[in-house]
C-alpha cells in the first residue's frame, strides 16, 4: 500500500491537516512526515529550527501554548498513542480570531497538523502518547505563554469523557496560571 502526502486547508486559514507519505509491504512500513519541497507544493513554507517530542500520560492536558515573541509555526504528529489536539486562531486581524478546532491524532491514523504562527496549540492525552513537534523557530523561554484550556470565551469542547471525566486531568502548575483570552486580547490591543 502507498499513500501519497496530502494536505487539506482548514477553515482557520493557513492551518492544515496533513497526511504524510506512507508505504507498507511485507517488511512493515515507511513514513515521510516532513519534506520542505512537498510542503511548499501545498503552499506551506516551513523551514525547521528544532524538533522535539513530548511523552505524556493519559489525562495530561496541555493548554493553548504559544510564544509571544519569535512565533513558531509547527508540524505536530502523534507518533504513538492518542491525543485530542486543538488549535486556536490568535491573529487579531483574522476573520476567525478566537475560533478553535479539535482533531484526534493517533499513532495509527498518522495525521498531522500544520499550526501557523500566531496560533495557540494544546491537547488532551487520551492514551499514553508521544507527540512530535517540528518547529520553525527555537523555543524562546522569555516569550513562552498560553491561554487557559478551559477559557469560557474559547469554549473548547474537550472530550473529557474519553479519560473518565474532567476530574482525571493532569495539569502543570504553569498551565493552571495562564492568561485568559480576554487578557490576551488586551495584550495584543496594547501593542
Amino acid at each position: 500500500m502507498i499513500r501519497k502526502f496530502n494536505a487539506i486547508e482548514l477553515p482557520l486559514k493557513g492551518a492544515y491537516v496533513l497526511e504524510p507519505f506512507y508505504a507498507t509491504d511485507e517488511r512493515g512500513g515507511f513514513i515521510k512526515d516532513y519534506s520542505q519541497a512537498i510542503l511548499q507544493s501545498f503552499g506551506i513554507d516551513l523551514t525547521l529550527k528544532e524538533v522535539f517530542y513530548t511523552i505524556s500520560k493519559k489525562g495530561v492536558i496541555r493548554a493553548m501554548h504559544f510564544q509571544l515573541y519569535k512565533q513558531q509555526a509547527k508540524l505536530v504528529r502523534c507518533i504513538s498513542g492518542h491525543v485530542f489536539d486543538v488549535i486556536t486562531d490568535l491573529r487579531p486581524e483574522s476573520e476567525t480570531f478566537g475560533q478553535s478546532l479539535g482533531f484526534h491524532l493517533t499513532g495509527d491514523n498518522r495525521k498531522m497538523l500544520y499550526v501557523p504562527e500566531f496560533f495557540g496549540h494544546g491537547y488532551l492525552v487520551i492514551e499514553d502518547s508521544i507527540v512530535s513537534y517540528k518547529c520553525s523557530e527555537d523555543f524562546f523561554a522569555e516569550g513562552d505563554s498560553g491561554i487557559m484550556f478551559n477559557d469560557s470565551m474559547l469554549n473548547i469542547q474537550w472530550p473529557f469523557e474519553l479519560i473518565g471525566g474532567k476530574e482525571n486531568i493532569i495539569i502543570s502548575e504553569k498551565d493552571k496560571n495562564l492568561m485568559s483570552f480576554d487578557q490576551y486580547k488586551k495584550l495584543v490591543d496594547d501593542k
